[in-house]
């Protein structure tokens, strides 16, 4: 039984083999590409003669726990280059030929080595090209841990030009408790699925005629992006910083020479060609922006750090195939500042943006999270990172000494850094278990200087500042997706698009109804009223499908005596109270941003 990620690796790539060995069995001559384990399982890539679908999949896990069960073990075959493309030509496995002949021109590899399976008489009953790590015996693989989950298309070394496989996923887990835990927990998972309740819900939409990748935030979307936007506001006037707008566009000079267009273009949207005029990009982040507002007067030491805020909307290509709802788009308003500071501030500059992140997760009831220091790798200067040996190593000991002190913790990662300095990457899971990559404190040693930013010290010399570039809150785009699915589209009171329904149960019953709608909304409550044209039923139902948090039903009783039926949609307690014991409280909580209301 696995006890380990390694070993959990090691089963599942095992059943890889199982899956490949029981398609060769159901559809000879299929052609075979690669069968890695994955998080939650393995796949593997085939090139089918006849096509298979989802109807399948009974007969193929059928024969996957046949093979499972006869206990088969492996053995490793050393062979010569030659012998193997020989032999997978022999068995017309182009793909497997191809694969030698990449290790022998990449790697320079003499030998490959062939795994067999081979049954309890000795019989060899499947081969593959493989590097190794199987379990010892197929039994080893729980029978009843592993289920296939889908298909999907997927061309050959990703190339949209070479052959077109099919890729069949897999979960598998070390029991059946654990498998089934897992299907539970993707069953909970399309439930909350941003891009579900996004539609459902009525906060953003996408159209074709604007673009894909480009989010169009729909009023009730909007209500979430502003109220997102407040605390921001708030949160960043109390610790000193000061707010900024810039254009979405600037001269690829700009970017030239904050070295993006060296290190970033791919990512940026082609250049504006404008007659008589140079070219222009659209921004793919603020900082450039920002650092012309740094340049813009003389700055003494005095005025450090600054602290320049901006909810700045950039524009980033991504490809077509790796947009993904909210969580990846080619429009994006950043939660953005960047903080100038001398390199004796950096401490506690770095350390309160942490402190920033760790309000935020408790605001939003984040409770697993890991900060990831991103490394630069020696092997990229010049390339994938600026060329400045001796101010990497130094910087990077700057963010774990800092770290390190306010006592964080955190994980170390190689060769993810920004190009211009080292960053803390926040990785958050939502309530069903999905990773989100959500914040980033990013530090810059390079880009100042490039730019010729200054400041004059206390003995009059020159300085370049040194940049912190921070983003607590990520972009409206990813943190709503995120949100959504965290709270399965049932806000809290301070961020629900409509925080108050109003239903009164006959026509007779409205004005009173109405009059309460007017109350509510002067103190600054989001309130629907809902007529009384259709059964109280149905309209309790609507409140309930569009969760809203409060429905206030309204009839005799409660006109009678100023009062309202709360039903609590969250928790599906119904209660009833005064009008201003109602007011009060809800208005304390929407104040508060409590995570759960007082009522009910």
């Amino acid at each position: 039984m696995p006890d380990s990620d390694d070993s959990l690796a090691i089963l599942r790539h095992s059943l890889a083999h199982v899956l490949a060995q029981a398609v060769e069995t159901l559809w000879p001559g299929t052609e075979r590409a690669i069968g890695p384990a994955i998080d939650t399982g393995c796949y593997f890539d085939f090139l089918f003669s006849q096509p298979i679908t989802d109807a399948d999949f009974p007969r193929l896990e059928k024969e996957m726990r046949s093979i499972i069960n006869r206990g088969q073990t492996f053995r490793c075959d050393e062979l010569s280059v030659a012998d193997a493309k020989k032999f997978w030509r022999e068995r017309k496995q182009r793909f497997k030929v191809e694969m030698v002949e990449d290790l022998e021109k990449k790697e320079k590899v003499k030998t490959v080595t062939n795994y067999a399976n081979i049954d309890a008489q000795g019989k060899e009953t499947y081969v593959d090209l493989c590097r190794g790590g199987h379990v010892e015996n197929l039994k080893e693989i729980p029978a009843d841990g592993f289920k296939i989950m889908h298909l999907a298309g997927a061309y050959w070394r990703g190339d949209e030009k070479r052959e077109q496989l099919t890729r069949i996923y897999v979960a598998a887990f070390p029991s059946k408790e654990e498998l089934k835990a897992h299907l539970l927990m993707l069953e909970e998972a399309k439930k909350r699925d941003h891009r579900k309740l996004g539609k459902e819900l009525d906060l953003f939409t996408f159209s074709e005629m604007v673009g894909p990748g480009l989010p169009l935030w729909t009023p009730r979307g909007t209500v979430i992006v502003d109220a997102i936007e407040e605390l921001a506001h708030e949160m960043e006037a109390a610790a000193g910083y000061v707010r900024v707008r810039t254009p979405h566009i600037a001269k690829g000079k700009l970017y030239e020479q904050t070295g993006h267009l060296a290190h970033y273009q791919t990512s940026m949207f082609p250049p504006m060609k404008l007659d008589g005029e140079e070219e222009y990009y659209l921004k793919p982040m603020n900082c450039p922006h920002h650092h012309q507002i740094f340049a813009c007067q003389p700055r003494s030491y005095r005025d450090l750090p600054l602290r320049l805020a901006e909810y700045g909307q950039c524009y980033r290509y991504e490809d077509s195939g790796a947009l993904f709802g909210l969580m990846r788009v080619r429009s994006l308003s950043m939660n953005d500042a960047h903080i100038y500071l001398r390199e004796d501030q950096f401490e506690e500059e770095f350390n309160s943006v942490i402190d920033l992140y760790i309000t935020y997760f408790k605001l939003f009831d984040i409770k697993k999270y890991v900060m990831r220091l991103s490394l630069h790798d020696k092997a990229e200067l010049g390339k994938k990172y600026v060329n400045q040996p001796e101010l990497w190593l130094k910087t990077e000991e700057m963010v774990r000494n800092a770290m390190r002190k306010k006592g964080v913790n955190f994980v170390e990662v190689p060769n993810e850094a920004a190009f211009y300095g080292p960053k803390i990457d926040v990785q958050i899971w939502s309530a069903i278990g999905r990773e989100f990559t959500l914040a980033t404190n990013q530090v810059d040693f390079d880009v100042p200087g490039k730019v010729g930013l200054k400041y004059a010290d206390k003995d009059g010399t020159e300085k370049v500042p040194l940049c912190i570039h921070r983003a607590p809150l990520s972009t409206h785009e990813r943190l709503v997706g995120f949100l959504i699915e965290q709270f399965a589209g049932l806000f809290p009171l301070w961020l629900a698009p409509v925080q108050v329904a109003l239903v009164p149960v006959a026509a007779n019953h409205e004005d009173y109804a109405k009059k309460l709608a007017a109350d509510l909304k002067k103190l600054g409550m989001r309130v629907e009223f809902m007529s009384s044209e259709e059964s109280l039923g149905k309209r309790v139902r609507e409140g309930e499908k569009m969760k809203i948090p409060y429905i206030l039903v309204m009839g005799d009783k409660e006109v009678g005596g100023t009062s309202v039926t709360v039903r609590n949609v969250k928790s599906k307690a119904q209660v009833t109270v005064s009008v201003s014991e109602f007011t009060s409280k809800t208005m304390e909580d929407i104040k508060e941003r409590r995570l759960e209301a007082s009522i009910g």
